[in-house]
C-alpha cells in the first residue's frame, strides 16, 4: 500500500541583488524541473514566491534557490514560511507588486556578459555589431532605473516598443533574456549617431568606424556610455594626450586607459592573478597597475606615477571602437575637471565645446550619473578608492536592523547613504563639492535616493564641519523639516565606516589619518588616533599639532606646511634655512608667513596626516605646489626606495590628560640631518614611511586595543597600508582594512549613518 504524502506549500521572500539578474527565470526553471507549482513575482522588498509540493521536494527547492543562484545574484535575506496548500496549478511569473517598503537592492550596471560578446562578434547573429546588446546577465541597470520595482516600464528603456523577436524573448522564461529590461536589437532599439564639434549630425556609413578614424587621426571624442560621456583619445599619441589635458585644464592628474582585452593589459602593465580578475569582472573597474618599463603609453597620461589606471571595455558600444582602433584609449570623464559628468547628448555639446571634436552619442537617456569605480590592489585583495559604477548602489550589510537614517557625507569625495533595515545603501562617487554642478549633482543624488526608496528617514547625519556644502544643505530648515540632524566628527565616521563594513560591533582602535577634518576641540584634525565604536569615542592620540598657514590654501601649496613645520621646531630661525620650501620664495611671501605663523592668523593648528606628508615631500624637493589633491603625498610614496629598511625617529609621547602624541620633529631634524651627510631622497622618503609604519605600531601597543582599524584617505598609499597591516598583524593585533567602501572620504555617509543610528538607539 502506497502511503499518502499530502502537499505543502511554502512561501519564500528572497532579499538582496535579486532583481535585473535573471531570478524569476531561474526559479520557473528550477519549479519546472522539480514538478512544483506556484508563482514568483518581483516586488518593492525583493523577490517573492510560492512552490507548493511534496516536502522533500520543497526542501530541495529551496536550498537549490539559495544555492544555485544567478551569478550576478547576491541573496542577503531568505525568509521561509508554511502554508496551507491552496490548490496552484503550474508554475507562472507574476506581475511584479507595489505595495511595501522599498528595500529591494538595485544592481548595479554590469559589463558585457561573455555570451552576448559572442553574438556581438558574430556575423550571423541578429544583433551583429549591434551597440546596445545585453541580457539578464550584463548590462544598465542603476543608470537607466527611474523607479521601483526594476521593471522596464519603470526605465528609461519605456519609450523603446520591442519589436516581436525582442518581446518573444524578453516573455519567454526559458531565455536569457526573459525580462531583460533593457532588451532590443537594431530594429527596436537606440541608435548611435556621429555628431561634430557643434553637434550637427554627421553624414557617415558606418558611425563606429567613423569615430575610430577620428582617435586614430589624433581627435578628441566624446563618447556616451552607460553611466555618461568619456573624453577619448589614443593613449599612444603624445600630442592628442597634451591636448586633452590642456582642454580639459587636468593638470598632471593622471589618466584611465581603456585597453581592448587582457593581453594588451599586460602589454603596458604588470598584471597579477588578483589584478586579472578583478579587470574582467562584472564590475569591470579602474584598476591601478605597475607599469611595464619600458611603457608604450604616453608619459603624459600618467606624469611621474608607476602606476597607470586601466579598464576593459564593459558597455557593447566600447568592443566595437575598440575592435575597430584596436589601440589603448585614454577614457576619461566627460567634463572640466571638479565638475560632474556629463550624461545627455546635448548638455554634453554644451559643457564640452571646445574639448571634444567629435561626438559619439545615442538616445538611450541615462537616468543619473555614474562614473567609473577606481580601485588597486594591496594587502593581497581588491581595494576600492572611488565606488561607482559596477558596485553603487549595492548596501553593506550590518548585523543588525538600524533606524532609517540619511547621511550626507563629506565635502571632498562626496556619496550619500541610505540606511534600510540592514542595509546601508551607498550612492555612486559625487565628487568634491566645489563647483556649482556638483553641488546640484549633489543635491539631485540626495533627491534620488529618497525618492526611489520612497524613504522618510528618522534622522540625518551630516559632518561636524559648519561650513561643508553637505553640512550646509543637510541643515536648511526647508529639507526634511521635523527630521532630526546628527552632526558626526569626520574621524568617527571614518572609524565607524571600517567596523560597519567588517561587521564589527565591538570596540576598536583607530588609526585614522588623512588631509583634514572638523575636530571637536575646533582644530584641524587628520592624523587621529581615536578609541571606540559606532557609539561613541575617545581622542586617545595624534601627530603632533602645528599651524596650517592659509589653512586650505596649504593644501595646494605644500610648501607652506614645509615652513610651518620648520617654525614649530625652529622659531622664526626657520626662515634663515636654506631649504628647498624657501628657495624663491620672494620676501614679501616670506614675511608674510612669518607674520601669520607668529601671531596665529589664518593659521589653524592642525595634526593632518596628509599634510605631513605634503610638508615631507616639499622639505624633500619633491612638491612645493600640488597640482591636484594628493598630488605631493603620491609623489613622496611613488620616490620612496622600495628596499629601504631603516626607518628615522618618531617617539611617543604622553601628554598630561593620558593621551599620546606622536612627535614628528626628530623625525624631520633626522631626515635634514640625513640629507646634509648625502642620503638620496628616495632613501630619505623610504625611512619617512617606515617611521610612520613603526609608529603606527608603536601607538598600537600604548593604547592596548588588540583590534586596529586603519582608515584615511592616506591609506590609498599603498606602502603605508601594506607595511603597517602587516607589521600590525606581526605584532598580534587583528587589523581591519576597508574593501567595500573607500579608506577616503567616500566612505565617510557610510560611517555616519551607523552612527548616527547609534545615537538614536542610545537616545531613545
Amino acid at each position: 500500500m502506497i502511503e499518502y504524502q499530502p502537499l505543502q506549500r511554502l512561501r519564500l521572500e528572497v532579499r538582496g541583488a535579486v532583481q535585473g539578474v535573471g531570478f524569476r527565470p531561474f526559479v520557473y526553471r528550477l519549479a519546472e524541473e522539480l514538478g512544483v507549482n506556484g508563482w514568483v513575482a518581483n516586488g518593492p522588498e525583493g523577490v517573492l514566491l510560492e512552490a507548493e509540493g511534496l516536502l522533500e521536494t520543497l526542501n530541495e527547492f529551496a536550498q537549490r534557490v539559495r544555492s544555485e543562484a544567478p551569478p550576478q545574484a547576491a541573496i542577503h535575506e531568505l525568509n521561509a514560511a508554511w502554508l496551507a496548500p491552496c490548490g496552484h496549478q503550474g508554475f507562472e511569473i507574476r506581475q511584479s507588486t507595489q505595495s511595501g517598503a522599498r528595500t529591494t537592492v538595485v544592481l548595479p550596471d554590469v559589463a558585457l556578459c561573455d555570451d552576448c560578446r559572442r553574438e556581438l562578434l558574430s556575423p550571423g547573429d541578429r544583433r551583429f555589431h549591434y551597440p546596445f546588446i545585453n541580457c539578464t546577465n550584463c548590462g544598465p541597470r542603476f543608470s537607466i532605473i527611474e523607479a521601483l520595482p526594476y521593471d522596464r516600464p519603470n526605465t528609461t528603456m519605456a519609450r523603446f516598443t520591442m519589436c516581436r523577436e525582442c518581446a518573444t524573448e524578453y516573455h519567454d522564461p526559458r531565455n536569457r533574456r526573459f525580462h531583460a529590461q533593457p532588451n532590443a536589437c537594431p530594429v527596436c532599439g537606440p541608435r548611435i549617431a556621429l555628431w561634430d564639434g557643434d553637434g550637427s549630425t554627421m553624414n557617415v556609413d558606418h558611425v563606429v568606424e567613423a569615430a575610430g578614424r577620428a582617435i586614430r587621426n589624433g581627435l578628441i571624442v566624446a563618447v556616451k556610455g552607460i553611466g555618461g560621456f568619456h573624453l577619448m583619445v589614443n593613449a599612444l599619441d603624445a600630442p592628442a594626450v597634451d591636448r586633452l589635458r590642456a582642454v580639459k585644464r587636468r593638470g598632471t592628474k593622471p589618466f584611465a586607459v581603456m585597453v581592448p582585452d587582457p593581453a594588451a593589459a599586460e602589454l603596458l602593465c604588470e598584471v597579477d592573478d588578483c589584478a586579472r580578475q578583478l579587470l574582467a569582472s562584472a564590475a569591470a573597474p579602474v584598476v591601478l597597475l605597475p607599469k611595464r618599463n619600458p611603457c608604450a603609453a604616453a608619459e603624459s597620461v600618467a606624469p611621474g606615477n608607476p602606476y597607470l589606471g586601466l579598464m576593459l571595455p564593459y558597455a557593447p558600444l566600447h568592443h566595437l571602437l575598440l575592435q575597430e582602433v584596436q589601440l589603448p584609449l585614454v577614457a576619461t570623464s566627460g567634463n572640466l575637471s571638479e565638475e560632474p559628468i556629463c550624461t545627455d547628448e546635448l548638455e554634453a555639446v554644451k559643457r564640452l565645446r571646445g574639448m571634444a571634436d567629435v561626438f559619439l552619442v545615442h538616445n538611450r537617456p541615462i537616468e543619473r550619473h555614474v562614473d567609473d569605480s577606481v580601485t588597486m590592489v594591496a594587502a593581497g585583495a581588491p581595494r576600492i578608492m572611488r565606488r561607482a559604477r559596477g558596485y553603487a548602489p549595492l548596501p553593506v550589510l550590518l548585523r543588525a536592523e538600524i533606524p532609517e537614517i540619511l547621511a550626507v557625507g563629506a565635502h571632498m569625495k562626496n556619496t550619500v547613504a541610505l540606511s534600510k533595515g540592514k542595509q546601508v545603501f551607498l550612492s555612486q562617487h559625487i565628487g568634491d563639492l566645489e563647483a556649482v554642478q556638483s553641488t546640484q549633482a549633489f543635491e539631485h543624488v540626495v533627491a534620488d535616493f529618497l525618492r526611489l526608496y520612497e524613504s522618510t528617514p528618522a534622522a540625518v547625519a551630516h559632518d561636524l564641519h559648519p561650513e561643508y556644502t553637505s553640512t550646509l544643505f543637510a541643515q536648511r530648515s526647508d529639507f526634511l523639516p521635523g527630521v532630526p540632524r546628527v552632526p558626526v566628527q569626520h574621524h568617527h565616521a571614518h572609524l565607524a565606516s571600517c567596523l560597519a563594513e567588517n561587521n564589527v560591533e565591538m570596540p576598536a582602535l583607530g588609526i585614522i589619518w588623512d588631509g583634514t577634518g572638523y575636530g571637536t576641540d575646533g582644530t584641524i584634525w587628520g592624523g587621529e588616533v581615536l578609541l571606540g565604536d559606532a557609539n561613541d569615542f575617545e581622542r586617545v592620540g595624534s601627530l603632533r599639532a602645528f599651524r596650517l598657514p592659509g589653512g586650505d590654501a596649504a593644501a595646494r601649496e605644500p610648501r607652506r606646511t614645509a615652513i610651518a613645520m620648520l617654525f614649530a621646531m625652529y622659531g622664526s630661525h626657520a626662515f634663515e634655512m636654506k631649504l628647498p620650501p624657501l628657495a624663491d620664495l620672494p620676501m614679501p611671501n616670506a614675511v608674510l608667513l612669518q607674520s601669520m605663523l607668529e601671531q596665529g592668523v589664518r593659521s589653524p593648528w592642525t595634526t593632518s596626516a596628509g599634510r605631513l606628508f605634503d610638508g615631507i615631500a616639499a622639505l624633500l624637493g619633491i612638491r612645493l605646489h600640488s597640482a591636484f589633491e594628493g598630488d605631493a603625498a603620491m609623489a613622496l610614496e611613488f620616490v620612496a626606495d622600495p628596499h629601504e629598511t631603516d626607518a628615522y625617529a618618531l617617539p611617543l609621547r604622553a601628554l598630561a590628560d593620558e593621551s599620546v602624541v606622536l612627535d614628528w620633529s626628530e623625525l624631520i631634524s633626522d631626515m635634514l640631518g640625513d640629507r646634509a651627510r648625502g642620503a638620496s631622497v628616495p632613501t630619505a622618503a623610504a625611512r619617512v614611511h617606515n617611521a610612520l609604519v613603526h609608529g603606527m605600531v608603536a601607538v598600537a601597543r600604548a593604547v592596548g586595543q588588540p583590534r586596529v582599524a586603519l582608515s584615511g584617505g592616506c591609506f590609498q598609499n599603498r606602502r603605508l597600508l601594506e607595511h603597517g597591516a602587516r607589521e600590525l598583524s606581526e605584532n598580534g593585533f587583528e587589523v581591519l582594512l576597508h574593501r567595500q567602501v573607500p579608506p577616503n572620504d567616500g566612505g565617510v555617509s557610510l560611517g555616519q549613518a551607523v552612527v548616527a543610528a547609534a545615537r538614536l538607539r542610545r537616545n531613545a
